[in-house]
């Protein structure tokens, strides 16, 4: 059934012209020892990424050092339609 099989794309086989594999290694093993011996300071901390966003935006870094506090959304909603419906009971009673 040579006319209804699908036949694969070749693998494409890419060589680094500046890729130097025996540098790789050696970074590999020396990786791999400080870890070991507990001098390695690559361990995730969120700690170290707490607060980045904020830093590199103008606008969230003053508020953040203001230290003032918005309303929530739905807080500010109900607030607005408790006094639109103040309004027109005031308005409809007098």
């Amino acid at each position: 059934m040579g006319m209804f099989s699908i036949r694969e794309p070749r693998r494409i086989e890419h060589k680094y012209i500046y890729y130097d594999e025996r540098k790789e290694k050696l970074k590999k093993i020396e990786e791999k020892a400080k870890r070991e011996l507990g001098l390695s300071e690559d361990t995730f901390d969120p700690e170290n990424i707490r607060g980045k966003f904020i830093e590199g935006t103008k606008h969230l870094k003053r508020r953040k050092q203001s230290g003032s506090k918005s309303i929530p959304l739905p807080v500010a909603i109900v607030l607005i339609v408790a006094l639109l419906m103040l309004w027109v009971y005031l308005r409809r009673g007098m």
